[in-house]
């Protein structure tokens, strides 16, 4: 060494340019040597070098990574990998790593053993000058003060977290909770850890840098001289895992990363934020003041080592210092390993030669990058070592352990295990001789680092920044106009980013943003959507009525987008209007659109409900009639006759004749005017009077078309009647359909009874059951009956007779019902068989066998001789049988003997006459008072009660049937009606 060389200790706190000085210093001399504590530093000195003097006189050298160019000047390393050169400059940065129980025996033998021949230069922390002084006594010192002032800024949450922070963690775990939780609250945050490859950490920082994101978590690695533009460090923990136990942080250690806080001259904060408590005052003190407790004692391992055989390495390696002031540290991982390996005998019998010994230590030295198990890492050290010992790792199995690496697609966790795994390839790689061409393995592995580094930063890029927000965010810290767009579809982006949707004239922020970032979204998006308000607004103040619509739960749309809702004004038929309309658009923008909705429904309601407007505006109309046509527009156009039937009786014929001329109709039922029964004016007509009513869900129409629907007792009351329904048993029949049956049924005999005609299914849809059930829900009584179904040809006149072939009508339906004098004889003929075959069977002897074989021939004859059983059909006669109480009103008379006189009751009348009245589902016992029908016999369906001498009396009730009627024809002497014909003259 060179007496005249110079050894200088710059020492100081952070952020006081000694790392800049040192380059600067090793410029300024022909050759030079740098070792960094971590390899991020390593490769940021060596970028600035590479920018300064060019790529062919700049080297690096790190565990995993060796750049060496053919004319090298300036080598930059990482402690461990300092080469041992004839520089005429060293320089060792963070000598206070001497104290660290892993690395700090590396650190003490560079900063013993490692001299520039012109200069060396010891940078790092005041606490380590007692130790230079005592260990280097040539050293001379330098002290360099900070440039900005650094202060306590106590707690704060993550939410509350200023600008450019680095919010600071002690694991993997943490680091990622943390980044999640600030992308969901700030948009997103750049991670830079330790295990990071070079790639993704310049990555990662260069977001941070550029202002893409403002915030930053990382391990205690930002401590080690990586300059970042902070303001404000933040521990979410004050203790750490150290490989062996978790102990608190040395204040020193919490200098060192609060140090990062403050960008040369601008000052910096530190405190705490999450689960970390407060720091004591006096820890406070000593950090913005930088001073801390000198370190006594540096960690030192044996550098002169014994490769004789691997008992005297081992015993060199754990030699105990001289000094008081060096101590040996733990046990290091290249000796456990060392040891672990000299354990197995398939390698403790295969080092014989010291030239063994030292190839199996510089395998020991490889780091367990893996981080699987101690047993694991020395499997795979053994099995290099038998490779290395054979000659070179193999290139096919060097190959297959790449391949099964080289992969990117997974997730965070997975591609950081890659990179890992990646990085012990590549340091076997960068070491001399181990494989057979080392540019390609060194050019292979670098080429996979990279692969995975770029997709590891895809990854956390993607799950811990949003970049939408990002962009958002240095748009308004610049205060530039931000542009947006709105599609077809609604979508609101703003500068390129998916912000939400633009519903009418509501923005709806991108459902997936919450937090403080949803709040800066709809910021943006506001800012961007002024001038779109005013240009949707005068779009839709010019647009037509067409493109405006209701719906039934009164909301106000402008094609998909609900622009409004009614709401209930003075009168059912001017209700008011509310637009939905966000604040930031301004009042001017809701007063516009609130005029054309208001607009839009008074001109719908004046087109709907244009007779209904005309009869309640005009001014001809006095008196009763005036009266009557106020209470019809209160109603909406539909009235229930029963509940303004004293009305109704005291308007004469001229009051009457007034309101038809507005189209009022007077049913038997209702009161309305058929034009608003239309399905457009029934579905306004419910909105309106659901919010007269003030119902909070209104009902819905019923779909156009339907003339009945279901009677349900839920629904509000008074909907059927709007709905342009009346309820009639378990079905509602609509008014019109029910007002063309009323003037059926007035055609009918109500109180002798009549049966449905076709035209009366036809005009209500219903099945004959249904009909039934409608006709009882009218006040009418429906007796079920059966009877035998008609057969295409009638009954021959006499049995024996054949005139032949009759020719049936055209248009004759083959099932038309038999008559009712051929349903009164068929039904006597079979009693009568019936009868007679009872009582035969009763008669036979107790020999059932012969018997019954006899009996069956004879049933077989008859048979022949006879008719089949008939098919029948069901069908239902109505008669008047109006409700006790209040019921409905029966048909208005016409006729004589067609119905009793409005108002008369059935039953009352019956007890007057002497009769039982009638009850349901029981035919009616007793005589008539019509004496051409004279005295009523039993029906023909429930059998003969008696014999009738001449012409059998038909004192049921008539049959009314929609077919024409039948042409006499002579009867067919094979029909089964001649053999039942037959019969009945035997009797």
């Amino acid at each position: 060494m060179n007496d005249r060389s110079r050894v200088a200790a710059v020492l100081g706190p952070t952020n006081t340019g000694k790392t800049h000085y040192a380059i600067d210093r090793m410029l300024a001399h022909r050759t030079g040597v740098i070792g960094l504590p971590l390899r991020l530093l390593a490769r940021e000195v060596y970028d600035r070098i590479v920018k300064a003097r060019g790529p062919s006189i700049v080297a690096l050298v790190t565990g995993e990574e060796r750049i060496v160019p053919e004319r090298v000047q300036y080598w930059v390393a990482t402690t461990e990998a300092m080469p041992e050169v004839g520089a005429d400059f060293v320089a060792i940065d963070e000598v206070q790593l001497c104290a660290d129980p892993e690395r700090g025996h590396v650190f003490t033998d560079r900063l013993l053993n490692m001299r520039g021949l012109h200069e060396t230069l010891l940078l790092g922390s005041d606490t380590m000058r007692p130790a230079i002084a005592a260990l280097v006594p040539q050293a001379q010192f330098m002290r360099r003060e900070r440039f900005s002032t650094l202060s306590w800024a106590g707690s704060k949450k993550i939410s509350r977290m200023p600008p450019r922070s680095a919010i600071v963690c002690f694991s993997v775990e943490e680091v990622y909770a943390t980044a999640e939780l600030i992308r969901r609250q700030k948009g997103g945050c750049a991670v830079v850890m330790g295990a990071l490859s070079p790639r993704t950490r310049n990555a990662q920082v260069a977001m941070y840098q550029q202002g893409e994101v403002d915030y930053l978590v990382a391990t205690d690695a930002i401590g080690m001289g990586l300059n970042l533009d902070i303001c404000h460090v933040a521990f979410s923990a004050t203790e750490k895992f150290d490989g062996r136990r978790y102990r608190e942080l040395f204040p020193h250690e919490l200098g060192q990363i609060a140090g990062r806080a403050g960008r040369h001259t601008e000052p910096g904060t530190f405190g705490v934020t999450g689960d970390a408590g407060p720091l004591e005052e006096g820890l406070v003190e000593a950090i913005e003041n930088h001073r801390f407790a000198p370190i006594q004692r540096l960690m030192w391992r044996n550098a002169a080592l014994e490769f004789g055989t691997v008992e005297r390495l081992i015993q060199s390696l754990e030699t105990a210092p001289e000094s008081g002031w060096l101590a040996r540290g733990r046990e290091a991982d290249d000796l456990r390993a060392l040891k672990a390996l000299s354990a197995m005998p398939e390698i403790r019998d295969h080092v014989p030669h010291p030239r063994n010994v030292r190839l199996l230590w510089d395998v020991c030295r490889i780091p367990d990058f893996r981080s699987i198990s101690a047993a694991e890492h020395s499997t795979l050290l053994a099995r290099i070592y038998g490779f290395l010992r054979e000659g070179r790792v193999p290139g096919d199995w060097l190959q297959g352990q790449i391949a099964r690496i080289d992969k990117t697609q997974g997730d965070i966790d997975t591609l950081s295990k890659r990179l890992a795994y990646i990085r012990t390839w590549t340091y076997v790689a960068q070491r001399s001789g181990w494989v057979s061409d080392e540019s390609h393995w060194r050019a292979e592995t670098r080429a996979v680092e990279d692969r995975l580094s770029d997709a590891l930063h895809a990854a956390l890029t993607q799950r811990f920044v949003d970049r939408r927000t990002s962009v958002l965010l240095r748009r308004l810290k610049q205060k530039e106009s931000l542009l947006a767009e709105v599609n077809d579809k609604g979508e609101v982006t703003v500068e390129g980013e998916f912000a939400g949707r633009l519903e009418g004239f509501r923005f709806h922020a991108d459902p997936s943003a919450t937090g403080d970032e949803a709040r800066m979204l709809q910021r943006a998006a506001y800012e961007a959507l002024r001038p779109e308000f005013h240009l949707r607004a005068d779009r839709f103040y010019n647009a037509p009525d067409t493109e405006l619509d209701f719906t039934e739960q009164g909301g106000l749309m402008w094609g998909a987008s609900a622009v409004g809702k009614l709401v209930k004004g003075a009168e059912p038929l001017k209700p008011g209007v509310e637009p939905f309309v966000d604040e930031e658009a301004g009042p001017e923008i809701a007063e516009k659109v609130r005029r054309r909705l208001q607009h839009f429904i008074d001109r719908k309601i004046a087109t709907l409900f244009e007779p209904l407007l005309a009869l309640k505006n005009d001014e001809t109309l006095a008196g009763l009639a005036r009266g009557f046509a106020f209470r019809l527009v209160e109603a909406l156009g539909v009235l229930p006759r029963e509940g303004v039937a004293a009305e109704v009786k005291e308007l004469d014929q001229e009051a009457r004749g007034l309101l038809r001329k507005h189209g009022v109709r007077f049913g038997q039922f209702t009161i309305f005017q058929p034009a608003l029964l239309k399905p457009a004016p029934t579905r306004l007509r419910l909105v309106l009077w659901g919010l007269d009513q003030g119902l909070a869900e209104f009902p819905e129409s019923p779909p156009p078309g339907l003339v009945t629907i279901p009677n349900l007792p839920d629904v509000p009351k008074g909907y059927y009647t709007l709905s342009g329904y009346h309820p009639a048993g378990e079905r509602a029949i609509r008014i019109d359909m029910l007002e063309r049956l009323a003037d059926m049924l007035r055609g009918q005999d109500s109180r002798g009874g009549f049966e449905a005609t076709p035209d009366m299914l036809s005009i209500t849809g219903m099945t004959l059951e249904q009909f039934a059930g409608l006709m009882q829900g009218l006040g009418y009584r429906a007796e079920k009956g059966e009877r035998v179904k008609a057969r295409a040809e009638a009954a021959p006149a006499a049995a024996g007779t054949d005139p032949g072939p009759v020719p049936e009508p055209e248009g004759a339906d083959r099932e038309h019902p038999l008559t009712e004098e051929e349903s009164v004889l068929a039904a006597e003929t079979r009693a009568r068989w019936e009868a007679e075959q009872a009582a035969r069977k009763a008669a036979e002897p107790a020999g059932e066998g012969e018997a019954g074989g006899e009996g069956k021939g004879e049933a077989a004859a008859e048979a022949e001789a006879g008719a089949p059983a008939p098919e029948m059909e069901a069908f239902y006669t109505f008669t008047w049988a109006p409700r006790p109480r209040g019921g409905q009103r029966r048909p208005e008379r016409q006729g004589h003997g067609q119905g009793r006189p409005q108002g008369e009751r059935g039953p009352r009348r019956e007890r007057e006459a002497g009769q039982e009245p009638r009850r349901e589902g029981k035919p009616f016992e007793g005589k008539r008072r019509d004496e051409n029908r004279g005295e009523r016999g039993d029906r023909p369906d429930r059998g003969p009660k008696g014999k009738h001498k001449g012409k059998p009396r038909h004192d049921g009730p008539k049959n009314f049937e929609a077919r024409p009627p039948r042409a006499e024809k002579q009867a067919d002497p094979d029909s089964p009606f001649a053999v039942l014909a037959a019969l009945k003259n035997k009797t």
